[in-house]
């Protein structure tokens, strides 16, 4: 199978094409005889590219503290504490949080000055248990918007059927 995918420039498509163009490859890149860190790297890669975010990367549940996973960007922080910052508080709530300006957000963790807007989701297994959180950061002042949670929120619930097998 030809894993090969033509990404050399999104900037003509628009935001709903991107995510069409995500979830039709992360089919073609997602593989059932590859472990977890293989696919996550992928499909992490695969949203860096397209999108070109600031950051995006999973942190994953580990006791009370979501730990750093597979990662596209610069370094980050390494452990965060549930109800702590967007991503702890995403997987205290269970729930997406969208925060348009980081800078504004009581209790952010800030790994990076440059990041400005964020998106959490949270990854749930099958059984419902949360595995980790899905973290993508911007440059850019209200980046992300609802079809950003819509898309995503999928990718996830993809995320979580694979994580679950």
């Amino acid at each position: 199978m030809n894993n090969e995918i033509a990404l050399d420039s999104f900037t003509s498509l628009t935001k709903l094409e991107k995510y069409v163009l995500l979830h039709s490859q992360w089919k073609v890149l997602y593989d059932n005889k590859s472990d977890s860190v293989c696919n996550l790297s992928n499909g992490i890669a695969l949203l860096k590219q397209i999108f070109d975010w600031w950051w995006v990367g999973v942190y994953r549940v580990n006791g009370e503290q979501l730990m750093l996973g597979v990662f596209q960007g610069p370094p980050a922080c390494t452990n965060i504490l549930k109800g702590k910052g967007v991503c702890g508080l995403a997987w205290e709530q269970g729930n997406t949080l969208v925060v348009d300006d980081v800078r504004e957000f009581p209790g952010h963790i800030a790994c990076s000055w440059e990041s400005i807007s964020e998106i959490v989701i949270p990854i749930r297994l099958q059984s419902g248990e949360i595995w980790g959180v899905l973290d993508a950061d911007s440059r850019f002042l209200s980046h992300f918007d609802a079809t950003d949670k819509i898309e995503l929120e999928e990718f996830c619930r993809n995320l979580g059927v694979f994580l679950s097998q």
